[in-house]
């Protein structure tokens, strides 16, 4: 009887972590073609509420197995509770698997296979269709900068890592709504050059700015020095932020001085990849801030900053732990500081050190502080790590 009952109770167990966390091998045909894709199920999937869904698609000679693992998003999503679906390529003239960007004389249409590969995965699990995302690595990240041009209306926001935009991409480019996007690009790319290649690869700075002007974000951009926490792997990074986008959309670079051809935090390592940040967990902090509308509760009333003291302004923005107000010489006359949400929710009522705010306790995201003096009043916004 205590075999049976071990054995049961063993079979339980296997049975429940089987269908609660799930690798799937799958394949639809579109274009009279076979179409494979690796989707991943968290464990924290049940069916009864709409979940994100997250494309990741792998680079040029690459597969959607290796993509699955070198650009790792699958604990994440145990927690986060988000679908992630790993497309394979189809082969080129050459023989290599690819997604056709628009280079190579290619003719699949992998563009409509993309929306087609929505459909059929929102047949099959439950799909907040107002949050379908998309990231890739190298041709991959091509991929994700041509959907968000000819795909807008059903991709939400997108991540790039090494990957860039064709000329051709970017001036017939058709987006339909403001759209957050994230860069990630080391200066020592020898496949996919920081600073373009003749008439194939923009340089990362033209797709950057061609995003933050399409989004009406706020110019220059605001540059921070990410901390050095591996000095071993040979490389630092800047973060370029704009802000302050239409519908609170933000662009963001993660520039990576002496990176390579890498992803940035992954476990497989090689010369030249970033281990001060890891990519996967960035990208999906920033995308799952939004829905296809920008910034959820995003706040139209609360985008404007209402400065009554003109010299006032906040800083570093974004900002980690402490929020320095700078403008203000007679800080006796502070009377009380307050931050809110975009909504206008308060949050906390915030007392300061000198010129300092410690908004360490705040998760990421974008925040309203109200400053209130004997001068007059103020209200910034600011962008919290």
């Amino acid at each position: 009887m205590k075999l049976r009952l071990t054995l049961s109770i063993l079979c339980s167990t296997l049975y429940f972590m089987v269908a609660a966390q799930q690798t799937i091998n799958a394949s639809i045909t579109h274009d009279a073609i076979q179409r494979d894709y690796i989707i991943y199920i968290p464990a924290n999937y049940t069916g009864t509420t709409a979940v994100p869904l997250l494309f990741n698609f792998h680079g040029y000679t690459s597969s959607a197995n290796a993509q699955m693992w070198y650009g790792d998003f699958r604990s994440i999503a145990d927690t986060a509770g988000f679908i992630i679906v790993h497309p394979e390529g189809t082969l080129d003239g050459t023989g290599t698997t690819h997604f056709n960007v628009g280079w190579g004389g290619s003719s699949v249409d992998d563009v409509s296979f993309t929306s087609a590969l929505i459909d059929s995965i929102s047949d099959q699990y439950n799909i907040n269709q107002d949050r379908v995302y998309s990231t890739g690595m190298s041709n991959g990240g091509f991929m994700s900068f041509r959907l968000a041009c000819e795909l807008s209306d059903r991709i939400a926001g997108i991540a790039s890592v090494t990957g860039s935009i064709l000329p051709g991409t970017l001036t017939n480019c058709n987006a339909l709504h403001s759209t957050p996007v994230m860069q990630f690009h080391g200066t020592n790319d020898g496949t996919v050059p920081y600073s373009g290649g003749a008439g194939w690869t923009e340089p990362i700075s033209s797709l950057v700015d061609y995003w933050a002007n399409f989004n009406n974000c706020s110019s220059p951009p605001v540059i921070e020095n990410v901390p050095d926490i591996n000095a071993a792997d040979g490389s630092t990074v800047e973060k370029y932020s704009y802000l302050n986008g239409d519908n609170c959309t933000e662009v963001i670079h993660y520039k990576i001085t002496n990176g390579a051809h890498t992803w940035p935090g992954t476990v497989f390592s090689s010369a030249g990849t970033n281990q001060d940040i890891n990519a996967s967990v960035e990208i999906w902090k920033f995308l799952s801030q939004y829905d296809i509308n920008g910034l959820m509760n995003c706040s139209s009333a609360g985008l404007d900053e209402e400065v009554l003291i003109p010299s006032l302004s906040v800083y570093p923005n974004p900002v980690e732990n402490k929020l320095q107000i700078e403008g203000l010489q007679d800080l006796s006359g502070l009377e009380n500081l307050i931050i809110t949400d975009l909504s206008g929710a308060i949050l906390s009522v915030a007392e300061s050190v000198g010129n300092s705010i410690d908004v360490s306790e705040l998760s990421s995201g974008l925040y309203m502080v109200h400053i209130k003096h004997s001068l007059g009043e103020a209200s910034i916004k600011f962008s919290k790590r």
